[in-house]
């Protein structure tokens, strides 16, 4: 059972990772839209 309950802990850590990294990465868009707008047509 402990290996049972060691795998679900570096599973939550993997998880805590990606979803981490892609808070990052959303960031960093949201930051580009803001510091680079969007000129002219916007289809």
């Amino acid at each position: 059972m402990d290996v049972f309950f060691e795998s679900i802990k570096v599973m939550g850590l993997g998880m805590l990772g990606i979803f981490i990294v892609i808070s990052v990465f959303y960031a960093m868009i949201v930051l580009l839209g803001k510091v680079f707008p969007a000129k002219g047509n916007n289809l």
